[in-house]
Formats: C-alpha cells, sequence, structure tokens
C-alpha cells in the first residue's frame, strides 16, 4: 500500500463527518463526484470497506470506524500543536460544536455568551453529525441526546420540539408541499421525518437546513423545522400539530477535564442560562398557530 496524504485522510474525516459527499463537498470546496472518487481510491489504498452507501448517506463500516477512531487522534494531536503555537501570547480558545439551529440562535444572541470584556476567543463548529468530544475537537457541544462516553460532563438545559411551518401568506387550504433536505444530508431525525411521512408531497430539496426555514418563509411550501425557530418567526405559522415522535432532550456537554477551565466553565454557564430561559419556546408552548 502506498503512503496515504494526509489531505485524503482529512477529506475521509469530512465525509464521516457530515454523513454524505455532499456537505464534504461544500466544506472542502471540491465537487461531490471528486470526493467520491477520493473516498473510492481510499478504500483502494487500504484494502477495506470504509462505508456502507446508500440513499439516506454514507454510513461507516467498522473498519471505517477504527480508522475514524484512529485519525481523531492524529487530528487531536495536530491541532494541539498548531494552538500551541498560536496561542503563545493568545487569548484562550472555546470551542463550541452546534448543530444548524442551534448555532443559528446562539448566533443571534451572541452577547448572551460573549461580551466584549471577555478575554477569549470562540470558534464553532456547525454540522448535524454529533461531534466527539474524546479527542478534544471541540470544548463544549449541544446535543439531543445524553452521552454515554466516559469522562463527559453534562448539563440538561430542557426540551426541544419540532412542528411543520409554512408562511401567514400561504393560504390554508393551498396544496400541502413539502420543503426537505435531500436523503444524503438528512442526518437528524426531524430531517428524516418527511422522507418517511410526507415522501409523496415533497416538492423542493434543498442540501442545507438553514434554506428550510427561508423557502418556507418564501412560500415554497411546509418545512418541519424545532419549534424554537418556527414560533420565533411572526412570519411563519403552523401547518399542523407539534410532531412528539421528534420531541428529545438537551445537553450540553463537555470534557470532564476541561470543564473547571475559567474560559469554558463561563461560557457554559451563560450557554445554561440563555437556554433554561428560553425552556418554554424550546418546549413549543409558544405557537404561533395557523391550522
Amino acid at each position: 500500500m502506498k503512503n496515504i496524504g494526509w489531505d485524503a485522510y482529512q477529506i475521509f474525516l469530512l465525509v464521516a463527518r457530515q454523513g454524505g459527499l455532499t456537505g464534504a463537498a461544500q466544506i472542502s470546496c471540491l465537487s461531490p463526484a471528486t470526493v467520491g472518487r477520493r473516498m473510492l481510491d481510499l478504500e483502494r489504498e487500504t484494502g477495506r470497506p470504509l462505508f456502507t452507501r446508500s440513499q439516506t448517506g454514507y454510513r461507516l463500516t467498522p473498519d471505517g470506524q477504527a480508522l475514524f477512531d484512529q485519525l481523531l487522534q492524529m487530528e487531536a494531536a495536530s491541532r494541539a500543536v498548531d494552538l500551541w503555537k498560536r496561542e503563545i501570547g493568545a487569548p484562550a480558545l472555546v470551542r463550541i460544536a452546534a448543530g444548524t439551529w442551534g448555532a443559528w440562535l446562539l448566533h443571534r444572541n451572541f452577547s448572551a455568551i460573549c461580551t466584549d470584556l471577555d478575554d477569549f476567543r470562540l470558534e464553532f463548529f456547525i454540522a448535524e453529525r454529533r461531534a466527539s468530544l474524546a479527542h478534544r475537537e471541540s470544548d463544549i457541544a449541544i446535543r439531543a441526546v445524553e452521552p454515554e462516553e466516559v469522562n463527559l460532563a453534562t448539563v440538561r438545559t430542557g426540551t426541544v420540539a419540532y412542528a411543520p411551518y409554512r408562511a401567514r401568506s400561504v393560504r390554508a387550504g393551498a396544496a400541502r408541499r413539502y420543503i426537505a433536505v435531500g436523503e444524503e444530508e438528512a442526518i437528524s431525525a426531524y430531517l428524516r421525518w418527511p422522507h418517511e411521512n410526507r415522501a409523496g408531497e415533497i416538492t423542493v430539496t434543498v442540501s442545507r437546513p438553514r434554506s428550510l426555514r427561508d423557502l418556507a418563509l418564501a412560500g415554497a411550501g411546509i418545512a418541519v423545522l424545532p419549534c424554537f425557530v418556527g414560533d420565533a418567526d411572526p412570519r411563519l405559522e403552523r401547518a399542523d400539530e407539534e410532531i412528539a415522535e421528534l420531541r428529545h432532550g438537551q445537553w450540553l456537554v463537555m470534557n470532564s477535564d476541561d470543564r473547571h477551565r475559567r474560559e469554558i466553565r463561563t461560557v457554559v454557564d451563560r450557554m445554561t442560562k440563555f437556554f433554561k430561559g428560553q425552556a418554554e419556546l424550546f418546549a413549543g408552548r409558544h405557537p404561533n398557530r395557523g391550522f
């Protein structure tokens, strides 16, 4: 087996984290076809199947997971060296991993977690795939499932509800057209729900969850969104009742060894206060009714 360049492994990590070619292509600025070929080349060079491919995306095989775990350690070591070089005399860095809408809400309320007087920096990693903290990929993560990994500390912040939303300008009796993220990128349960329950009514697909709200506002159809997104926008209304099976808890997760670092503790405390202050909105108890 010839030597495999680190760039090939980096693309592999992107595909594994994004769960498919499209997300990895957008981040790497390569075409999906090129990313797909690079993964086939990597499988040939390693002599092992790394992914199970399906219409719903790319899933790691046992060999792929083993390689992923090894590369996380290499990536963490490389990142630690880079941080060590960059942070001589620089403010501390706090890395936050969040899904599309969690990051969207934090960015809209940035002053709730960071002020002009803070002596640390923030870095956001935004993806639907669950972030790992075991190898210090991130310092704080927002998760929809309570972690089972050892050496992780958690703070439960409440529950998150979901419902279908449409623009208020759309007549209630109009044809029920759904907007959905493409099946390959539909990693989260709420993104899969339209494919599993309204497949025949999907008329528009997109590659990023962030576009669902924009298209719903434009009157393109109905989008399944977290209630803290849909109910907070007076231009949207619920097209139906809450989708009860999508409701889940929400946790802030951090590495047990790092949680007492002053800058991490500060950000966690602020995020906890903010999320708990929005608990009713997260739980879907302030609906913009329309059905």
